[in-house]
């Protein structure tokens, strides 16, 4: 059942999202847009639900759980970045704004941006397994949790595998580019906020 969930949230996100901006930069529906947009963080809540009503229903916890929690955690730190990233890509291919922004190419500064990344996905490992630890806790069966905790220890390698990135950019900086401006969204001024999300 939870396969079927998550196939159905991530669906759902960009679905929802396409939809967002469609409603947004090509009907000229800012408010509807901006509802829409507003929803896809709800996907996270559904999912949240049907984790923690499977598990509490005598489910036995398995690789899909753990996944769950990993999406949910992506989400939380991970998912105003991309809302953010997508809404400025909308906005330059759909209504002639300027291009999204780009990290720096080069240099220390790329460095400091991939080490900023880096402890995203740290902070995001860190709600994913306190996210795991709640679910163990609630469960109060080690049987039928048993894999929670193995799923803790693997997904450890995805930190530890990303902090060659900016390690690599730190030892080896290259040469940097200068900066372009940021992206606005469809209406926007300079003071306003875009709602994207960048992949970063």
């Amino acid at each position: 059942m939870i396969v079927a969930v998550i196939i159905g949230c991530e669906l759902g996100f960009w679905v929802l999202l396409a939809l967002g901006l469609l409603a947004r930069y090509v009907l000229g529906a800012r408010r509807l847009g901006g509802a829409l947009l507003l929803c896809v963080p709800l996907i996270d809540v559904v999912l949240l639900v049907a984790a923690v009503t499977d598990l509490r229903s005598g489910g036995t916890a398995d690789l899909t759980h753990g996944l769950a929690a990993a999406y949910l955690a992506y989400s939380i730190v991970f998912g105003h970045r991309t809302l953010r990233w997508a809404d400025e890509v909308a906005a330059h291919r759909l209504s002639g704004g300027p291009p999204p922004r780009k990290p720096p190419s080069g240099g220390m500064a790329r460095a400091r941006y991939e080490w900023a990344v880096w402890l995203r996905i740290v902070l995001a490992y860190g709600i994913a397994c306190a996210l795991l630890a709640v679910a163990v806790w609630t469960v109060g069966d080690p049987a039928r949790t048993q894999a929670l905790w193995t799923f803790m220890l693997d997904l450890a390698k995805v930190p530890a595998i990303a902090v060659l990135w900016p390690l690599g950019y730190t030892f080896f900086p290259g040469k940097s580019m200068p900066d372009q401006q940021p992206a606005r969204g469809l209406g926007q001024s300079e003071g306003d906020t875009a709602v994207s999300k960048d992949p970063a």
